[in-house]
């Protein structure tokens, strides 16, 4: 009866809650990861999870959560289907990560916040994610798509070196409160 009172966001609330509860329970239950196209609302969701899991997992603070707003606001606004875009994996309805592909002009496509949820590691998201980018931007006669990332985070440069990409560039930074060293990835579409 408490069910039958929910309007539809409760429910689907109720319904995403549940399934997180039982991913987080059981991380090796069996459950298909789908991806969609970004919709309404998600950017909120993206910035905000990226920036919570990078403050716990290695200390970088508010520079950073600015430079993930910045960086989905101005998606948002520039946004170009044609050229661009945004996937969301989710497990059960529940959001499990998410990719950007922009359109950095001539020729060369930047793939931007990935990140993959805590519950969701070792399940072949950040694989689909990196491919989504990677096909798209092959299929849209991109030449080249770089990235930056940071040397401790070691599963996905791992991930990157498998779809291709390659290390062309490090320096340290202190842009998110504390020193980390940046890395620039890049894959050549042009060869291959």
């Amino acid at each position: 009866a408490r069910i039958a009172r929910l309007d539809a966001v409760g429910r689907a609330d109720l319904a995403q809650a549940m399934a997180r509860v039982r991913l987080l329970l059981d991380p090796d239950q069996p459950a298909p990861v789908t991806l969609r196209p970004f919709r309404t609302g998600d950017m909120g969701l993206i910035a905000a999870r990226q920036s919570i899991l990078y403050a716990d997992s290695h200390g970088w603070g508010r520079a950073l959560e600015a430079g993930e707003n910045e960086t989905v606001a101005a998606f948002l606004r520039g946004f170009d289907p044609a050229r661009e875009q945004c996937w969301v994996a989710e497990i059960d309805g529940v959001m499990a990560g998410s990719v950007f592909l922009t359109d950095e002009g001539d020729g060369t496509g930047r793939l931007r916040l990935l990140y993959v949820e805590p519950f969701a590691r070792r399940r072949g998201v950040g694989d689909m994610l990196v491919g989504a980018c990677v096909g798209f931007a092959r299929a849209k006669g991109y030449r080249r798509v770089t990235l930056w990332t940071h040397t401790v985070l070691a599963p996905a440069r791992r991930l990157y070196a498998r779809h291709g990409f390659v290390l062309v560039a490090s320096a340290e930074h202190h842009e998110f409160g504390t020193a980390v060293n940046g890395e620039t990835w890049e894959l050549d579409l042009a060869t291959g």
